[in-house]
């Protein structure tokens, strides 16, 4: 007889997100169901608003993905109102988000879901001599003698001793899950602890070009910044000196700690080979060097792989309207012609129909509708987005930076490519892509300095600012890979204002419910096949849940705070 486990909310995620699986007698997930519990509204806030105003909406749907949807949302407005942006507009936007994917990486590999492998209590019985021994033969990373690490065990051991955890409240410590000794233990909470610091330095250099973060300012047709080598309120030398400054600092971070650091873990988790899952892999691409219309210059490219079939890269087109759709047959809204139909974004309908139990959830129909979250499809097929599909796509065309250093992980584990289908597999590409995105953050530095001295200083392009000069009917597209994947936003703009805006983000991709053939999303199937040590602590679920990086806030913007849960674990 199979039971059932309900973790409600996941925590250590961006919004509110319920799992409920069901346990087979070995104690091994047979099915799993995927539940978002916050109600999505931002496309209903944008209609009948100027489209230059819909990036300023679109980026506070989340406070952890601060610039991505600001970006997809004014490329879309461009490629509806046919702006071209200057190129140092497209430069500066690029480097602002590969800062961006660099620092989220790095929060969510050390504060979001390595605790899912690191036992923090076991560090107290770390020797720190034997820890700094460890240390040194990984990296040259400087803060690695025994007194920094036995510092470091003895505000460790100050918390246990408070009754009090602090930051490390409400782990499943002790459990047989866990497998780092525990100097490997102290070396990663030392980690974490680094990290926590240093991540703040990378995004300054969202402030400098988009004047704060969270949420730095972005323009219909360029950049909000100014750029003038001889003028003090400009962006001039000290402040691009500043700007190099911390990518040479993040570069080495990730070299000589993080990247180690993944690899000392996972070489005693390298047989936890579950939450593969689908095997379909979306990505839309990112990071133009020359037009966000020529596929051809994105460096991360765009196309599907099906099937872990690397030998076949599948042409992806968003504006399709056959290709990228969404329905609701198990979501709480409802389409005109039927909730069992996908739709294309830009047919696209947002009317929410509650049909559930009162919240808390204490009990959902699976057969009905059981998620706020829409369920899209790629093709008709569910589809993965993020951090695996964008390095299983660029391996399978042979990109030399993410082949290299693919080969150089798995070598070191000394494991196969069939490793990255799995929960690990999809951590390890995270870090691979990380090292990635920080190159890529020395690429644009070095492409803004090139084109400075030329003399070019334009950030911004006016041309058909004045909503005068719009087509009185126009549709666009506008797309951008964020940290956890596959981003697009669609706008319909009719009369100078906005008459439709859907947005498909990638916790939607991930997160999705089952569609009305019954097939999966990526949660779903990910979870399928996991032995649980102990369904009482379903560490299990969290590490394959948080490999995707979840983010419920971009997925579902808006909620009813009288629907509020407190965390529970139940199994019936």
């Amino acid at each position: 007889m199979s039971r059932k486990i309900v973790v409600d909310p996941i925590p250590r995620i961006e919004g509110h997100l319920r799992i409920e699986a069901k346990l087979g007698a070995d104690n091994t997930i047979e099915d799993a169901f995927s539940t978002g519990t916050m109600w999505r509204g931002i496309e209903l806030i944008l209609k009948g608003r100027d489209p230059r105003d819909a990036w300023a909406f679109a980026e506070r749907i989340c406070g952890v993905c601060t610039t991505v949807h600001a970006l997809a949302s004014v490329r879309c407005v461009e490629d509806a109102l046919g702006i071209e942006i200057p190129p140092n507009a497209r430069i500066i936007r690029n480097l602002m988000n590969a800062t961006q994917q660099t620092q989220d990486h790095l929060v969510h590999f050390y504060h979001l879901h390595a605790l899912d492998w690191v036992d923090v209590v076991s560090a107290l019985k770390a020797d720190p001599k034997e820890t700094s021994r460890i240390v040194r033969t990984l990296s040259s990373w400087p803060k690695s003698s025994p007194g920094y690490f036995n510092d470091l065990q003895q505000r460790l051991v100050g918390f246990v001793e408070s009754g009090q955890l602090g930051i490390f409240s409400n782990g499943y410590w002790g459990h047989s899950a866990y497998r780092l000794p525990p100097e490997v233990n102290l070396l990663a909470v030392a980690h974490y602890l680094e990290a926590l610091d240093f991540q703040k330095e990378i995004v300054k250099i969202h402030t400098v070009f988009g004047g704060k973060n969270p949420h730095p300012n972005y323009l219909v047709g360029g950049m909000a910044c100014a750029i003038d080598p001889d003028r003090d309120t400009a962006i001039n030398i000290e402040t691009l000196s500043r700007v190099k400054r911390i990518i040479d600092e993040t570069i080495a971070f990730i070299e000589q700690v993080y990247i180690p650091d993944l690899i000392a873990i996972a070489g005693y988790y390298k047989d936890w080979l579950y939450g593969g899952g689908l095997g379909n892999y979306l990505c839309y691409g990112d990071f133009p060097e020359k037009s966000l219309d020529d596929p051809s210059s994105l460096l991360w490219p765009r196309g599907a792989i099906l099937d872990k079939d690397l030998s076949t890269i599948h042409d992806v087109d968003p504006r399709d309207m056959n290709q990228v759709t969404e329905e609701v047959s198990h979501s709480w809204y409802s389409y005109a012609n039927g909730d069992d139909k996908g739709l294309h974004p830009w047919e696209g309908e947002t009317s929410p129909n509650y049909t559930g139990p009162k919240p808390p959830f204490e009990h959902l129909d699976h057969d009905e509708k059981y998620s706020w979250l829409k369920t899209p499809r790629w093709n008709n097929h569910p589809m993965e987005v993020g951090p695996l599909a964008r390095v299983l796509l660029q391996y399978a065309k042979s990109d030399p930076m993410i082949t290299d250093t693919v080969n150089m992980v798995l070598g070191k584990l000394d494991v196969g490519v069939e490793a990255l289908y799995s929960t690990l597999g999809r951590t390890a590409a995270r870090g691979i892509e990380c090292l990635q995105t920080a190159q890529f953050m020395r690429h644009f530095y070095n492409q803004l300095i090139d084109n400075i001295r030329t003399g070019d200083y334009r950030t911004a392009n006016t041309e058909l600012w004045e909503p005068s000069d719009w087509p009185k009917d126009a549709k666009g597209f506008g797309y951008t890979e964020a940290p956890r994947g596959a981003l697009g936003h669609w706008i319909h703009i009719r009369e100078e204002k906005i008459e439709d805006y859907q947005i498909v983000v990638p916790s939607t991709w991930n997160a999705s419910p089952r569609d009305a053939e019954g097939k999966v999303g990526a949660y779903e199937s990910a979870l399928r096949g996991t032995p649980m040590a102990d369904p009482e602590k379903p560490l299990e679920i969290l590490r394959t849940v948080h490999s995707f990086d979840p983010c419920l806030a971009c997925a579902s913007h808006v909620f009813d705070m009288n629907g509020d849960e407190i965390t529970s674990v139940k199994i019936v």
